[in-house]
């Protein structure tokens, strides 16, 4: 019976389907809804194939990387999660004037240690900080994981699996498409000046994905909506193509080398609080390659030694052919600094391959030289390193074309009075050449991991920088990482000495700190009695000490060279006097117009100035000598009086006087109308700001202070100041349109510190008081000595001012 029933039940079904083949519910199904569910797996997974179609374009390297019509997939495998990468992040293609002129192509806006992680049917793109660690082993380690919980940059929904179900696939377009602070080219100090609104959508897209064995590389276009762009005003945008370069980091971070301040290097830092300190002990290493002999015993044995990996430079191929020997040298010159440390063909230039099209600079696994065609006139040397550690990973020295433009005009203003080949708008090749040569070394002195060393200039005695012999074995400064750019001390009767800096002795002995192998010191704590040792080895010797470049020190000036500022200015005062007079035959070409002139002109009053300020630092100036507790001496020693004193009176002979060389008629009638008053009041006024800063004052305060009798007091120099900027006053001689702006600014500069010192009331207010009160009753007894005219309306006029500032009406008075 029952058999019966299921039978007739049959039958009735089919019987159902026979004249209804499709259920409402089918019906209802659209074609688009249909391919929607095309594919679906348990999970809400989709199939490979529907994601990634034949029609895909994929890189493989690091990990597979697709774009499908408008979609950006990664495909990760899972034997990379949880793995330490590194994001860089770069403007590739930059804004006209963004930044205003601190901001090139190719500049980092971000570094930061990242991984990725699965969570659930997300995978997770999270930012790393190795800033705080501890020992796994440790029970400090759990509250050092819990207190330093690492953000989310952003989540991803896993769409599906590759075929054998060892990666997850993962749509990234909105990584790159939508604003993301993380990875963006613009600061909140520019969104700031230029008041970006936001990022528009439709403005910006994905130009490029790449994977390479090591890295992935993406380049994606960024337009912001902005009230104030840098340029082009009337679209009220900004638009920016970002660089990301991702990079695999080593399983097994290299052992790391402690830093030591007397010893100039990158650094990165960490926080231990595993360590035996009763503190949170920071330390700070160094950032290097990782350099490993191929033969440990002959290394031990002092034999020059191969390493296992070199470091290795490409040229670019649009460097021209001319200049690439030069490069080549620039980078191969540090062999010798190696060498100091213990390996030879430790760096190795190579022209890139042009037979090879797996070849590619953003390849991790190499390092290039680029020749950029831009107005840039700059060279830098960047480089990756992995903030575990501080090995460096690779790096990309950049050289814009322009600066072969800085180099010449520099070469022709320093120089040219004693050095009859820079007198030319079209200097010899070979000279260009060698100055290419040494901005190359430099920049791979930075990218090696040395910082400038402003300290290193001082080392020379300034008058043997005048030797043809010293010059010639030494340089300018005692490493190429100082900005002693040329040898503007050398005077016309000065025969065949070196115009263009070289690497020095300290280069060998920087590279042998922090580059030489120190077998059996299996931490950096072991290696520290070595290292100190070979400080010891060199103390006392200037030729070996590290000074990062200050306000306040002046024997750690940029741009200086020698060890006396006073003097070296001297000499290149008297070279430019020479200079400027030839200026116009020098730079001027038939049929050509006067822009060349205009240009070196103006960089002609730089170099003055930059002259001046070298001086400036000896007043108020401290010796910084980095120690430690075992050496003898002090870190700080403030300049003798002597010194101070012989300062000022440069600056009054030689700066705060008119400058009746630098106006030169041939030049100020042909570049422009009018102006050099205004230049030169422009460049003193700079000299009288930075002479009479509130820092400088108060280093003099302090010194007074604790030296008394042995100090140059604000109070004598003020005083000394005064009787030379109003010596004309005094004496009752005219005054000229530049002296008199040069006396506005000196009162306007009075004015200033103290309106800034009001809260403090310290000893500056009352010092720049009396001096004001002092100018004031100099001008009003001398204003009626002059006839009527602009120098008794001047007088009268300074009188005015100093009253004004010295007795401001009420708020809100008429």
């Amino acid at each position: 019976m029952y058999q019966h029933f299921i039978r007739l039940s049959l039958m009735a079904l089919l019987f159902v389907l026979a004249v209804h083949p499709a259920s409402a519910q089918d019906e209802e199904k659209t074609p688009e809804k249909a391919e929607q569910e095309k594919g679906k797996k348990k999970g809400g997974f989709k199939d490979y194939a529907d994601l990634i179609t034949k029609d895909a374009i994929t890189d493989d390297g690091l990990f597979k990387v697709h774009q499908v019509d408008e979609k950006y997939y990664y495909e990760i495998p899972f034997s990379l999660l949880d793995q330490d990468m590194l994001l860089v992040s770069r403007i590739s293609k930059i804004a006209p004037g963004l930044g205003g002129g601190y901001v090139n192509a190719g500049s980092k806006t971000n570094e930061q240690l990242i991984r990725w992680k699965r969570m659930n049917n997300n995978i997770h793109l999270k930012a790393v900080s190795y800033n705080s660690v501890a020992n796994d082993s440790l029970p400090i380690y759990i509250s050092v994981q819990d207190n330093n919980y690492q953000p989310i940059i952003m989540a991803f929904k896993i769409e599906g699996f590759n075929p054998d179900s060892s990666a997850a696939l993962i749509e990234v377009s909105d990584l790159f498409l939508t604003d993301v602070t993380a990875i963006s080219g613009l600061s909140d100090r520019l969104r700031k000046a230029y008041k970006v609104k936001s990022l528009d959508k439709k403005r910006s897209f994905i130009s490029r994905m790449s994977s390479y064995p090591e890295n992935v590389e993406v380049r994606h276009d960024m337009t912001f909506s902005a009230s104030e762009p840098p340029a082009n005003s009337r679209t009220g945008t900004i638009s920016l193509e970002m660089s990301q370069s991702m990079y695999l980091l080593p399983e097994q971070p290299m052992q790391a080398r402690l830093f030591d301040k007397r010893v100039g290097w990158f650094t990165m830092r960490q926080i231990d609080y595993g360590s035996e300190a009763l503190k949170a002990d920071q330390k700070t290493y160094i950032r290097r390659w990782k350099l490993v002999p191929k033969d440990p015993a002959a290394y031990a044995r002092g034999e020059l030694v191969e390493p296992v990996k070199p470091i290795i430079y490409y040229l670019d191929p649009a460097t021209p052919k001319k200049w690439r020997p030069y490069f080549k040298q620039g980078i191969e010159d540090w062999q010798v600094a190696f060498e100091a440390a213990g390996f030879k063909n430790a760096i190795i230039a190579r022209e890139a391959p042009t037979d090879d099209p797996d070849w590619s600079p953003e390849d991790a696994r190499y390092s290039t030289v680029r020749y950029v065609a831009s107005t840039t006139r700059n060279a830098v040397g960047p480089s990756v390193s992995d903030p575990r550690s501080g090995e460096i990973i690779e790096s990309d020295i950049i050289w814009y074309h322009n600066h072969l433009r800085s180099y010449r005009n520099r070469y022709l203003l320093e120089t040219g009075a004693a050095n009859p080949s820079a007198r030319t708008l079209n200097t010899p090749e070979a000279e260009i050449g060698e100055m290419m040569r040494r901005v190359i070394s430099h920049e791979v002195g930075h990218a090696l991991g040395l910082p400038h060393n402003m300290k290193a200039s001082y080392a020379y005695p300034t008058d043997s920088l005048r030797s043809a012999s010293f010059t010639q074995k030494w340089g300018l400064a005692a490493t190429i990482m100082d900005y002693t750019r040329y040898n503007y001390v050398a005077q016309p009767e000065d025969k065949g000495v070196r115009w263009v800096r070289m690497l020095g002795p300290y280069d060998n002995y920087a590279i042998n700190w922090g580059y030489r192998y120190i077998p059996g010191a299996d931490s950096p704590e072991a290696e520290k009695t070595t290292l100190n040792q070979w400080i010891s080895d060199k103390a006392g010797d200037p030729m070996y000490l590290f000074g990062s470049g200050n306000p306040y020190d002046p024997s750690s000036q940029t741009e200086c060279v020698g060890d006396d500022p006073i003097l070296a200015s001297t000499y290149g005062l008297k070279n430019l006097k020479i200079v400027a007079p030839n200026l116009a035959r020098w730079t001027t070409t038939d049929g050509e117009g006067y822009e060349d002139l205009e240009e070196l002109y103006g960089e002609l009053l730089g170099v003055w100035s930059r002259f001046s300020s070298h001086v400036v630092a000896n007043i108020g100036g401290v010796y910084e000598r980095f120690k430690t507790t075992d050496e003898e001496g002090v870190t700080y020693q403030h300049l003798d009086k002597a010194e101070q004193e012989e300062a000022l009176d440069f600056l009054l002979e030689n700066v705060f006087t008119t400058p009746e060389w630098l106006l030169q008629p041939e030049i100020i009638s042909n570049i422009s109308a009018s102006g050099s008053i205004d230049r030169i009041r422009s460049l003193q006024t700079r000299q009288i700001n930075n002479l009479l800063r509130e820092d400088r004052l108060k280093r003099m305060v302090e010194n007074e202070a604790l030296n008394r009798t042995k100090a140059y007091t604000m109070t004598t120099m003020m005083k000394d100041l005064r009787a030379g900027l109003w010596s004309e006053v005094a004496k009752k001689e005219p005054i000229d349109a530049f002296r008199r702006n040069l006396q506005r600014s000196h009162v306007a500069r009075l004015e200033k510190l103290m309106k800034d010192d009001q809260a403090e009331r310290s000893d500056i207010s009352a010092v720049v008081r009396a001096e004001l009160k002092a100018i004031q009753r100099l001008a009003k007894n001398a204003a009626g000595q002059y006839k009527e005219g602009i120098v008794q309306y001047h007088l009268q006029d300074i009188d005015a001012m100093v009253e004004t500032i010295l007795h401001p009406l009420p708020v809100g008075t008429k």
